[in-house]
C-alpha cells in the first residue's frame, strides 16, 4: 500500500508537469512541480493508505486548473494581461482545492521550504556525485526523478542542437552502406561534416564540450582504426595488411566515436540546468 500511495502521488504529479508544457518555462514548471509536490507531502501528513492519499490528491483538483492559475499568477506578476478560461473556472467550482501556497511558501514549515529548493532527500539536487548522469539516464522519466526536465523540454528548448546530435547519428548510420562519393569525400564524412559544423557554432555547450562530441568520430577513425587494425595483424605483419585491417575496423569505430561523442553531448544538454 505504501508503494501505491507514493505512486499515486507521482502521477498526479507527472500529470501537473505535463500540463505545465507549454504554458510555463522549464524553470517556472519546475519551479511549480517541486513546490507542488511539497504542499501535497504537507496536506498527506505523511499518510501511506492509498485512499486518503486519493481524497487529499482530490482536493487538489485537476492538475491543468493549478498550471493555469499558476499561468495566471506569473502574469498578472509580470504586469500582463490574463485571459479568461471559462473551461477552467467552471471545473474549479465545487470541491476542487485551490492551491493558494503556489504563490509563496514563505508561511510554509521551514521543512517544507527545505524540500521544495532542495528536493528530497534533504539534499541538494545539483552538485551531488554524477547527478546529471543519472537524470540522462531517466531522461524521459518523471520530471520529478529528472530536475523537472525530459526529452520533450530538452528538444523544444534545443531544436536546433538536436538536430545537430540526429545528423551526426545519421552520418554513422550511413557508414556500412556503399555510397557514392561526393567528390573525394565519402557521405558519411560530409553528413558527420555538416553536424560537426551545427555542435561548433552551438551557444549550448562549451569549447570543450563541443570539441569532444565533433572529434570524437574523426578520432574513433584514425586512432581506433589504427589501433585495433594494428592488434589484428600484429606486429610481424606488413604494411599494406595494416591498411588493409584498418579500413576493415575504421568505419566501425567511427561510429563507436560518434556514438560516444553523441551521448556525451546529450547528456551535457540535459545537464545544462
Amino acid at each position: 500500500m505504501i508503494e501505491r500511495a507514493d505512486q499515486l502521488v507521482l502521477n498526479y504529479v507527472s500529470q501537473a508537469a505535463d500540463a505545465a508544457h507549454g504554458v510555463l518555462r522549464a524553470d517556472q514548471r519546475l519551479d511549480f512541480v517541486k513546490r507542488l509536490r511539497a504542499r501535497i507531502e504537507v496536506e498527506r501528513h505523511g499518510g501511506q493508505d492509498a485512499r486518503e492519499v486519493s481524497k487529499v490528491l482530490a482536493r487538489f483538483g485537476d492538475p491543468a486548473v493549478l498550471v493555469q492559475e499558476e499561468a495566471r499568477r506569473l502574469a498578472e506578476a509580470a504586469g500582463e494581461e490574463v485571459p479568461a478560461v471559462p473551461a477552467l473556472a467552471a471545473r474549479q467550482s465545487g470541491s476542487t482545492r485551490r492551491f493558494p501556497a503556489i504563490v509563496d511558501d514563505r508561511d510554509a514549515p521551514a521543512g517544507v521550504r527545505r524540500i521544495a529548493e532542495e528536493g528530497f532527500g534533504g539534499r541538494p539536487s545539483r552538485g551531488l556525485p554524477f547527478a546529471g548522469l543519472r537524470r540522462a539516464a531517466m531522461f524521459s522519466a518523471n520530471p520529478m526523478a529528472t530536475g523537472g526536465r525530459d526529452a520533450r523540454t530538452v528538444v523544444k528548448e534545443h531544436p536546433r542542437d538536436t538536430a545537430a546530435l540526429v545528423i551526426l547519428v545519421v552520418a554513422a548510420l550511413l557508414v556500412p552502406f556503399d555510397l557514392v562519393p561526393v567528390a573525394i569525400f565519402q557521405v558519411p564524412v560530409v553528413v558527420w561534416a555538416v553536424g560537426a559544423a551545427l555542435v561548433l557554432f552551438s551557444d549550448s555547450w562549451n569549447t570543450g564540450d563541443k570539441l569532444a562530441g565533433a572529434v570524437a568520430p574523426l578520432l574513433g577513425y584514425s586512432l581506433g582504426g589504427a589501433l585495433i587494425g594494428g592488434l589484428r595483424v600484429g606486429p610481424q605483419a606488413g604494411f599494406e595488411a595494416f591498411v588493409t585491417q584498418f579500413f576493415d575496423v575504421s568505419g566501425t569505430m567511427f561510429m563507436i566515436g560518434t556514438g560516444i561523442g553523441v551521448v556525451w553531448l546529450a547528456y551535457r544538454l540535459l545537464d545544462l540546468n
